[in-house]
């Protein structure tokens, strides 16, 4: 178990590199198809609208720090969750550096995980 549950921080880690970079074509393979975020505002993007929003540099990451993060594998389903230190651009705008906590569930799909849903929660 605790290989599988190393593998799942390695690639959350991979996942929040690629959009970080920009590695577009990367992020398309880690996100499922059906992939849904909640974004710390509230608002539901789904995968394509998220990717194109980070390739239009609509959302730019300039930091993504993660900490620990846990994880829970429930078969082919998998829940992660963990604070980080993110910084970004929105819509032309600098977000100051904060701190958020991040839940997401993963789906075994032909073998590989993927990622599913996605929430951040901005700690204040």
């Amino acid at each position: 178990m605790d290989t599988e549950v190393d593998h799942l921080r390695n690639i959350e880690h991979k996942r929040l590199r690629s959009l970080v970079d920009g590695d577009i074509a990367l992020a398309k393979q880690l996100h499922a198809d059906n992939f849904q975020l909640i974004t710390p505002i509230g608002e539901l993007l789904s995968k394509e609208q998220y990717l194109a929003a980070i390739a239009s540099g609509y959302i730019k990451y300039l930091l993504w720090e993660p900490e620990t993060i846990d994880v829970r594998i429930y078969g082919n389903a998998a829940v992660i969750r963990y604070q980080s230190q993110l910084e970004l651009i929105f819509s032309g705008h600098k977000v100051p550096s904060s701190r958020y906590w991040h839940t997401d569930v993963y789906e075994k799909h032909e073998g590989n995980w993927q990622v599913v849903w996605s929430q951040a929660t901005e700690i204040k």
